[in-house]
């Protein structure tokens, strides 16, 4: 025999003299419970928001009568708004980025625009093609209804009717201004 089955046979003996079945199946145990567990540690899991400490510049319209930050949670059309912002993404708040394509399926909400204090209809249509890209997530509710009502429900994956069901982003389009309630 050469050295190397022969030191293997030897800690193979030793092992199996030391130990017995059932304290190798509670290490075993132990070991993939504290796997399973590992997950729950603490870490620092907050994203850093666009621009927050990066030195990138807002990305904003140049207009004033469109304020605000398009790369930011706190935009005016991002009032309901859940997932990855497309213009964090390579796209625009209007457009999808490269190697994607826009869902034809959206849902909608009622943004008030602080410049002139309209409200305006928002079309988020979710951007397909590519997997998640990751950064600027956003997910607020604001006029979110349940599930029963999903063109005002923003939880769904409305990748459905392209190509990919894989979900990139999200852009937020005016499609006009919203009525007036009447009294």
């Amino acid at each position: 025999m050469s050295g190397i089955d022969k030191l293997t046979e030897t800690l193979s003996r030793r092992l199996a003299k030391g130990t017995s079945r059932r304290s190798s199946l509670a290490w075993l145990g132990g070991l993939v419970t504290g796997t399973a567990a590992l997950p729950l540690l603490p870490v620092a899991r907050a994203a850093t928001p666009h621009g927050g400490g990066t030195g990138r510049p807002p990305i904003t319209s140049g207009t004033p009568q469109d304020p605000g930050d398009r790369a930011s949670c706190d935009y005016w059309r991002y009032c309901a708004i859940d997932g990855f912002l497309c213009s964090c993404c390579g796209g625009t708040v209007n457009s999808c980025p490269p190697g994607t394509e826009m869902s034809p399926i959206t849902w909608i909400g009622t943004c008030t625009n602080p410049a002139d204090g309209r409200a305006y209809v928002i079309s988020y249509n979710d951007c397909c093609g590519a997997s998640s890209c990751g950064q600027c997530l956003c997910n607020r509710n604001e006029g979110d209804r349940p599930q029963v009502r999903p063109q005002s429900n923003n939880d769904y994956n409305w990748c459905l009717g392209t190509e990919s069901s894989v979900y990139n982003c999200s852009v937020a389009a005016i499609v006009g201004v919203a009525l007036e309630d009447a009294q």
